[in-house]
């Protein structure tokens, strides 16, 4: 099996602060930021024990692909990728919010709608719906941002009467999130893929709106294969998904959806792997490339090298 990249440690000069996401190491400095995207892996808003081989490259690459795919649509936070692992850009407040928009009912969705809600974010939810059916159209359900445990559902209109963004603001946010629903609709048909749901991320830099974060991404997405769906829903079969929902699935039968009081189960390698194959398969699909992985010997060297040609060099021996 091949290595993978847990966490990186780089010192600076000039220095940068560093914070740890669940996925991503994001270093700052002087209006910009490092990003690299290591091999961990979270659900239920938890980090799993294990880091999966080569999930931070793919990552990177798919949302690279897409960010350049939409920058006609709404300005985004990408400048540069110096290594398969590392994304330079611009520096933004981040609204303290994900857009989450859902074209189908699965996921979380689809667990509220089996409790009997017929209504999530204060969006409504229509009557006689089955597990992956098509809303009539993309609903938006926007959820607040933790910096830890989980992310909580937040509607419209708690947004806005607790001044969380102004107003106009919020409508450029819906504006941007349905455009960009569209357009990765369109990209993931031309692919054989259905686009489920996704979530998109926004900073604001001299006061401008901009998309920061990845999109469109196994970690951020979900997708269906496309070829059957109709004839899956017809016979109440599960759909053939592409996404780390799999990941959630075999977390929950093996007793773990991120409650107090569970323990996390440990995954076997033979899982590891599947997991690596999986978002293998989803960046070739979706970019309709073939993969190439990145050296994995000394993965934190590899970066550092490959940093040594911008103005992020790494300080010697600090990794």
């Amino acid at each position: 099996m091949a290595n993978a990249l847990r966490e990186t440690n780089f010192s600076f000069d000039p220095p940068a602060t560093l914070y740890r996401g669940k996925v991503r190491d994001v270093y700052r400095r002087d209006g910009q930021l490092l990003m690299v995207a290591s091999d961990r892996i979270s659900a239920f808003d938890h980090v799993l024990p294990r880091a999966i081989p080569h999930k931070g490259q793919i990552l990177n690459q798919i949302a690279a692909h897409f960010l350049e795919a939409t920058r006609d649509i709404c300005p985004n936070w990408l400048e540069s990728n110096p290594d398969p692992n590392v994304a330079i850009g611009k520096a933004c407040q981040p609204v303290p919010i994900e857009m989450v928009i859902r074209g189908y009912l699965v996921g979380h969705g689809w667990r509220e709608y089996q409790a009997g809600k017929r209504e999530l974010c204060g969006v409504p939810m229509p009557e006689g719906m089955k597990e992956a059916d098509a809303f009539p159209e993309p609903i938006i359900t926007p959820a607040t941002k933790a910096e830890e445990g989980h992310d909580e559902d937040i509607s419209r209109e708690a947004i806005l009467e607790r001044g969380i963004v102004a107003p106009d603001v919020y409508r450029k946010l819906e504006n941007y999130t349905r455009r960009l629903f569209a357009r990765g609709t369109a990209m993931a048909a031309e692919r054989g893929l259905i686009l489920v749901d996704t979530k998109y991320e926004f900073g604001i830099a001299d006061g401008e709106i901009y998309l920061i974060d990845e999109i469109h991404t196994p970690d951020s997405s979900r997708y269906f294969y496309a070829e059957g769906y109709a004839d899956r829903q017809a016979r109440g079969e599960h759909q053939k998904q592409l996404s780390k929902e799999f990941v959630r699935e075999w977390l929950m039968e093996h007793d773990f959806r991120g409650l107090a009081g569970q323990t996390m189960p440990e995954m076997p390698d033979e899982f590891v792997e599947r997991i690596t194959a999986r978002y293998t398969e989803l960046f070739e699909l979706i970019t309709g490339k073939t993969f190439q992985p990145a050296a994995t010997e000394d993965i934190a060297a590899r970066i550092a090298s490959n940093l040594s040609a911008t103005d992020w060099k790494p300080i010697a021996k600090a990794w």
